[in-house]
């Protein structure tokens, strides 16, 4: 028996790339041409073709860039997620916090939530090939979520640029044979300022006042009254001039960012060669020569002290739960953008592993490098740890450049530090600029055709708003912006966005694209993180980040409450795309109601499937599926 196979319809090799469609339903003539006695008998039937989703690829995909090597993207990533946060915050949280018990929250909270996201993002923008906005074409209705973190990504902008700038300013003051805010007399200093070496521990003992709350002390008067002009200023109400020392700097932080971003990531991947890497040496260095330090031992045993009664504190959990989130830096389309960029069967799984185990890991390895000090300021003025530890800037910005200026060799090793700062702040700041610039080149086709001129723009819009943060009571505007630009809302876009991939475009078709690009399909595990995990985890921290809300303070100074009102307003101008989008989606699409429903959440490649009435998402089974 011969069996002979006729179609009008031939695939050849298939590329995996940007969408799938379902292919046009063609025919298959199947012939039997059975032979008996000498006679040939033919029988003819009409086979349908299964319904077959296959990648087609379009021009503009041909044209994508991608990265010039594995490790410019490797290299990215690490130097976005590894910010200053790494230095200024996650140290004090585990000495805070139990110390080594923190790490027991944070490494949970890390396995069955951080990593699922940051290997949702890296998926979802490689498979798709699209920024934070465009990405949505897997549910329409959702697109207003990548505008919300576009949004957010360019309010952080507004004044992280103004943090590098500090840095940068701090590295120009370093070279000086003598540091300037080794001790007072200089023209900034008030009348008050005192030798730190007269602030021991019967002093603080007798006023109650912690070592790290001294405003007195030549670096604190430093910081606020020579770089930050603050003693100028009475509030948010009165900021002044702008500080043309800091202006500059900024202005030579924005033109860094532009010609490293102006020409795409074949630039922007080799920068991080130097950006991504310099921290990790300059911060080995500083643990080494910290650990030579007398006291040095009674800082890193303060920081890694176990305490497991704290776990019984819920603020524990909570500042771990927040912390792993804005530490692996989900959420601001910055990993949906780079991983667009890749080639389609990079192993996106590996990379996730391995830059969020790195960034979560130089976290916990600074703390030697910051408690080591801290100890050996504490033994310098004879008291406890808890005198000199802190946070943020007080840290980074005066703690910490006091205890070198009394080192031998002060000048380099102000120059090191701060130049570990500068290149932590850029290459972060880089990654949001990109997510910027990537997220609407992608949704408007005229600024990719003039990516120059745009992210000339984009900076240059960032310099205009920054310069209200670099006045004399710019301090209290970028407190306000840190506050509610990237608090609540970001928790909020990544809450939503995590739902619309997990249910509504469904974590098994997810999973299915996945397995296009890497040949192997998510395990279990990782489907059930997706589905359930993440967005319960999301949602504790959206609720904790409300409750723990307070009264916007910056030292003594309480903010008014029409700055707290802009404040809020902030916070909603991002998350209001989410629902304006989606309404606005609904309201341009023809139909009945449930046809207008259909299109918004089913993949724009799949709406003639609409018409068929063959909508996944209006059955059981898709909601049920891992």
């Amino acid at each position: 028996m011969n069996v002979q196979v006729h179609s009008d319809h031939k695939l050849s090799s298939v590329v995996p790339l940007k969408q799938y469609t379902t292919v046009e339903k063609k025919d298959v003539e199947l012939i039997l041409v059975k032979e008996l006695n000498g006679v040939q008998y033919t029988n003819t039937a009409i086979i349908a073709a299964p319904e077959t989703r296959v990648p087609i690829r379009s021009s503009e995909d041909e044209e994508r860039e991608t990265w010039g090597k594995k490790i410019d993207f490797l290299l990215s990533v690490i130097g976005f997620a590894v910010d200053l946060a790494n230095i200024c915050r996650f140290p004090y949280l585990c000495y805070k916090n139990g110390g080594g018990a923190f790490l027991i929250p944070y490494t949970l909270f890390l396995v069955i939530a951080g990593m699922p996201l940051f290997y949702m993002e890296l998926a979802l923008g490689q498979y798709n090939r699209e920024g934070a906005a465009t990405v949505w074409k897997i549910c329409p209705v959702f697109k207003g979520v990548g505008y919300t973190v576009i949004i957010i990504a360019l309010y952080v902008g507004f004044y992280y640029n103004v943090i590098i700038a500090w840095s940068l300013y701090y590295l120009f003051a370093s070279f000086a044979s003598e540091l300037p805010w080794l001790r007072c007399g200089n023209p900034w200093n008030s009348p008050n300022c005192i030798d730190p070496k007269l602030l021991n521990g019967c002093v603080l003992l007798g006023n109650e006042t912690k070592y790290s709350k001294y405003k007195i002390t030549p670096a604190a008067e430093y910081y606020e009254r020579g770089v930050l002009h603050l003693h100028e200023s009475e509030g948010i109400h009165d900021l002044g001039p702008p500080r043309w020392q800091l202006v500059l700097c900024l202005l030579v932080v924005v033109f860094i960012l532009y010609f490293t971003l102006c020409k795409g990531v074949k630039t922007s991947g080799k920068v991080v060669y130097i950006t991504a890497t310099m921290p990790y040496v300059v911060l080995f260095v500083l643990v080494i020569r910290g650990i030579t330090l007398p006291g040095a031992m009674d800082g890193i045993r303060a920081y890694l002290h176990i305490d497991l009664k704290r776990l019984n504190n819920a603020t524990v959990w909570i500042d771990a739960a927040t912390q792993i989130f804005y530490s692996l830096g989900a959420g601001f389309g910055v990993l949906i953008a780079f991983a667009s960029y890749n080639k389609f069967d990079n192993n996106c799984y590996r990379d996730a592993i391995l830059t969020s185990t790195i960034n979560c890991v130089t976290s916990f390895f600074s703390g030697f490098a910051i408690f080591s000090v801290l100890g050996y300021m504490a033994y310098m003025h004879g008291v406890n740890i808890e005198d000199v530890a802190t946070e943020g800037p007080g840290l980074v910005f005066i703690i910490y450049p006091e205890a070198i200026s009394t080192l031998p060799g002060s000048t380099f090793w102000s120059i090191v530090f701060f130049l570990m700062l500068l290149t932590l702040g850029i290459d972060s700041s880089m990654g949001g600029m990109e997510a910027i610039i990537t997220g609407l080149t992608d949704d408007f086709k005229i600024l990719k055709r003039n990516r120059k001129l745009f992210t000339f723009v984009t900076a240059f819009g960032t310099f205009l708003v920054a310069l209200s943060c670099v006045t004399n009571g710019g301090i209290y505007v970028l407190t306000l912006l840190d506050s509610f630009s990237a608090g609540t809302s970001i928790l909020f876009g990544v809450l939503i966005e995590a739902i619309g991939v997990s249910w509504f475009y469904g974590v098994d078709r997810f999973s299915e694209d996945i397995e296009r690009m890497m040949g192997f399909k998510p395990g279990l595990y990782w489907r059930l993180c997706w589905k359930f995990v993440s967005p319960a985890f999301l949602l504790f921290v959206v609720v904790a980040s409300i409750v723990k809300m307070e009264t916007l303070t910056y030292d003594d100074y309480t903010f008014p409450t029409w700055a707290s009102l802009i404040g809020w307003g902030i916070t909603m101008s991002s998350m209001l795309f989410v629902p304006a989008y989606a309404i606005y989606k609904f309201l341009t699409v023809r139909g009945t109601f449930k046809e207008r429903l259909a299109y918004c959440i089913t993949p724009e490649n799949e709406h003639h499937l609409v018409a068929e009435g063959n909508v996944r998402q209006f059955k059981l089974k898709h909601w049920l599926a891992i």
